[in-house]
């Protein structure tokens, strides 16, 4: 029997029916990148009453698809942690009610670890135990993975995730929003060694993450220190296309390396990788490379499971199994997941 998942943690509104066996049987998206393009960034107000106008008809047209009516669904899950309180809200009272109309158990989910789950379902073999890499917009997170459901937090970023630093860099340089793809794009034509830019905690006997120093490097690398107004900045497109690779070959330095050493401390030859930045195509050469050359199996989530999406959801299969089930007092925990 089925179930519907349904994801809501910042700007997608998705849903999802799965099988149990982990098959989809019907999913929607919906995103709201335009929305957020004219600010340059997610705006949770906007996002959250977005949520609300979409969340009903992003849940009939997963159902519609999957060709199934709520009598078959087994269970109704929702991720209720981590992100944006009124994006979470949404998605909550929606499964709430669903689950109460339709008098069918719910469920919780933790989006980080279900953006790991999507590894296992793009694998035909289970890839646990491993070391997971979270790089998602708000989180750049390690973990020793035992289970889908057991996981214990090496570390993660102290300040700016990856995937912030991906989108400041790119509103600095006012090439849109999202900016991951964008900067990903120029960077491709740029000189990867053009900028030394900092490392940060590359060598620190830690896996934490450090990436506000980088942004800010970049910053001075374009209008200098003190400077406000990058409206005025007037550079070639090779100059931009430099700083973008510069800026990539360094995140990416330290997402590998850190990596690598988290997969030696833990004994576990294989990592998995997903979020929003494993999308990053320079990212996953370097981590292929890196797999070949450290011995390791290497596994990243599909291109269409990076982003946020419903489908991850399926981690709430594993749950089912264990019999862990959420009552209808279950409350959101936003904000970043820091420190577990």
């Amino acid at each position: 029997m089925p179930i519907l998942t349904i994801e809501s943690t910042c700007d997608e509104t998705a849903a999802a029916v799965i099988a149990d066996d982990g098959s989809v049987l019907g999913d929607c998206v919906a995103t709201q990148e335009a929305l957020h393009e004219q600010f340059r960034g997610v705006v949770p107000e906007v996002a959250a009453r977005a949520h609300v106008e979409r969340i009903l008809p992003v849940i009939d047209a997963a159902i519609e698809k999957a060709g199934v009516s709520p009598r078959d669904l087994t269970a109704i899950a929702v991720a209720d942690r981590p992100g944006l309180a009124g994006s979470l809200l949404v998605g909550l009272v929606a499964a709430k009610s669903l689950a109460l109309a339709w008098n069918k158990p719910l469920v919780a989910i933790n989006h980080l670890h279900a953006h790991l789950y999507a590894c296992q379902l793009a694998s035909s073999t289970t890839v646990y135990p491993s070391v997971g890499l979270v790089v998602s917009g708000g989180h750049t997170s390690l973990y020793h993975c035992t289970s889908p459901l057991d996981l214990d937090y090496l570390g993660g970023t102290i300040d700016d995730a990856a995937g912030e630093a991906f989108d400041k860099v790119a509103a600095m340089l006012q090439l849109g929003f999202p900016g991951g793809p964008a900067v990903s794009k120029l960077a491709a034509a740029g000189d990867r060694q053009a900028h030394a830019f900092p490392r940060s905690m590359l060598n620190s006997d830690n896996f934490d993450f450090s990436f506000s120093g980088l942004k800010t490097a970049v910053r001075y690398a374009i209008v200098g220190p003190g400077q406000q107004d990058f409206s005025q900045i007037n550079l070639s497109q090779q100059a931009k296309a430099d700083l973008c690779a510069s800026f990539e070959a360094a995140v990416v330095d330290v997402l590998v390396g850190k990596s690598e050493r988290a997969v030696g401390r833990c004994k576990c030859r294989q990592l998995i990788v997903g979020g929003g930045v494993a999308a990053n195509g320079y990212l996953r050469q370097r981590l292929q490379e890196s797999a070949a050359r450290n011995g390791f199996q290497l596994t990243i989530a599909p291109l269409n499971l990076c982003t946020d999406n419903a489908v991850m959801g399926a981690i709430a299969l594993e749950k089912i199994k264990r019999g862990e089930f959420a009552t209808l007092d279950l409350d959101v925990t936003p904000g970043l997941q820091r420190g577990f």
